[in-house]
């Protein structure tokens, strides 16, 4: 009995000393209503079942706020958005400084920035906005951010419209379910759960944005790129929309570990499948796709893997 209760201890200690030496990172990901944080519950447990001695930690978050807790250290890993980071590596607005420990892991799909209207708003291009009240997101979302700049290409700010509520996408969804909003703007894959559940509600439009706008908002930020919403994304869509395009991609801290980094892009890769089950868009996504130049320095891990892969 006494050398059963010894072994028993003994199993204790080494698993009590696995536990103490397991590493956790940090994921932030992105507001409830979006695509982000079901897909960060998705790579978090990839992770925690094939890449030995690592627990994540899903943290919700934005794009941009989400660079800039890895610049600060207080995350490891996050989603962001293409647009946004390079102007962090640059250091423009709405960084105050170059970001140095922001490296890009993968690209993952391109993202779209919609105006969603109701359709008896009498909003039918950014232009009428100018009177309408609005739902956008927090400061530190990249959807924010462009809403900013569609505003400001366009000589408005947030001052001139009668009303703007900050919140997450289901908020939006609730004041333009009541009338409280007549226009909301998000940046997410498309079709966007938040639209289809609004769009079950009530009648809606996706608003166009034009190609001299577009040029305008280029010129604050040269990272914006023309995309389609196709053609029946959404009830009543009945042709495709053009918008503004970005892509959505995985950084990381530039100094963690290195072998991590290329265990964990290596199990992404191996469980394509799973993370297509919750956004579609990734769906077939190659090495080729996650290791494309986006304009963000390569960490060092994910460019073993890509050259190993002969996407580099």
């Amino acid at each position: 009995m006494k050398g059963t209760v010894c072994a028993l201890a003994a199993v204790g200690i080494v698993l009590g000393a696995n536990a103490a030496s397991a590493e956790t990172i940090r994921l932030m990901t992105g507001p409830q209503g979006g695509s982000w944080y079901p897909l960060g519950g998705a790579i978090q447990n990839i992770i925690e079942t094939t890449v030995d001695g690592v627990s994540v930690q899903v943290l919700p978050g934005a794009g941009i706020a989400n660079v800039k807790a890895v610049e600060a250290g207080k995350a490891q890993l996050g989603f962001a958005n293409s647009v946004s980071t390079v102007d962090a590596i640059n250091g423009s607005p709405p960084f105050d400084e170059k970001a140095t420990d922001v490296c890009n892991v993968a690209t993952l799909y391109p993202q779209y920035f919609q105006i969603i209207a109701l359709a008896d708003s009498g909003i039918e291009t950014p232009a009428d906005i100018g009177d309408k009240a609005a739902a956008v997101q927090p400061k530190g979302n990249t959807g924010e951010a462009i809403t900013q700049h569609l505003l400001q290409a366009q000589g408005m700010t947030y001052d001139q419209l009668p009303r703007v509520n900050h919140g997450s996408y289901s908020d939006a969804v609730a004041l333009m379910k009541d009338g409280n909003a007549d226009f909301f703007t998000l940046g997410t894959t498309v079709p966007s759960g938040s639209v289809m559940d609004l769009a079950s509600a009530r009648d809606i439009k996706v608003v166009p944005i034009p190609d001299d706008l577009l040029a305008k908002m280029q010129e604050l930020n040269a990272g914006y790129k023309r995309i389609m919403v196709p053609a029946g994304s959404y009830p009543g869509q009945d042709e495709d929309v053009p918008t503004i395009g970005y892509a959505t991609h995985i950084i990381a801290s530039c100094s963690l570990d290195a072998d991590l980094v290329y265990n964990v892009l290596t199990a992404i890769n191996d469980h394509i499948g799973d993370l297509a089950a919750v956004a579609k868009a990734i769906e077939g996504s190659t090495p080729a796709d996650m290791g494309r130049d986006i304009g963000v320095p390569m960490h060092e891990g994910a460019a073993r893997f890509y050259s190993e892969h002969g996407a580099s």
